[in-house]
């Protein structure tokens, strides 16, 4: 089943060069596989930690899943767990919010207060 909302981890540059046209087209590794790349809240520690350690420059997106329900498609990934990926490109007004993903002093990436465990 597809969560309301889900989660995409990204770079400032690459988060930016949306804002100006309006629209994500993804990471290379998204564009490359031939869809963006997220995951649940329950996923995305997980996703930080083995796709982008040591990386002071990201930020974690969320995304209504709602207004474009039709391209997304749960998909089994690691471990066998299905992930969420989107086959559009994401309008950025889709955006529910982003803030910084700054790692903490242990090197890991600290969420939001309040992001689910």
């Amino acid at each position: 089943m597809l969560p309301e909302i889900v989660y995409k981890i990204t770079g400032f540059e690459e988060w930016d060069a949306a804002l100006e046209t309006g629209e994500y087209y993804g990471s290379p590794v998204d564009l490359r596989d031939g869809f963006i790349h997220f995951s649940t809240a329950a996923q995305a520690r997980e996703t930080a930690t083995k796709h982008f350690a040591g990386r002071n420059d990201l930020l974690l997106i969320s995304v209504a899943t709602q207004p474009m329900a039709r391209h997304f498609r749960m998909e089994k990934s690691r471990g066998g767990a299905e992930f969420p990926h989107l086959y559009a490109k994401l309008p950025v007004a889709h955006a529910i919010e982003w803030q910084e993903l700054p790692l903490g002093e242990n090197g890991v990436h600290i969420f939001p207060d309040g992001f689910a465990r």
